[in-house]
């Protein structure tokens, strides 16, 4: 597998586990019983920290890449296995 390609799987790991990690530990107004800004909706978070976010993000992403690059490798799982056709 070329460098380009794995960088490329890689961050699409990336992007999909920060959509998944995202909501994980976020407490709003409601929950935290803080002050609402004027014209603020009362579900928008109070402690968003992007930081926090990445970092789980990373970790997630990178041990989803070793799955999918061992299984790569190592040919776990093929085409052929999840290939509902030969069922029907």
């Amino acid at each position: 597998m070329k460098l380009t390609s794995i960088l490329a799987i890689m961050l699409l790991f990336w992007v999909m586990s920060a959509f998944l990690v995202m909501p994980f530990g976020i407490r709003s107004h409601d929950d935290d019983g803080a002050e609402l800004v004027p014209g603020q909706v009362s579900s928008a978070p109070v402690n968003f920290d992007a930081k926090r976010i990445a970092q789980r993000a990373t970790v997630l992403s990178v041990v989803l890449f070793g799955l999918y690059y061992a299984n790569f490798v190592n040919g776990w799982i093929t085409v052929d296995d999840i290939n509902i056709t030969n069922y029907l």
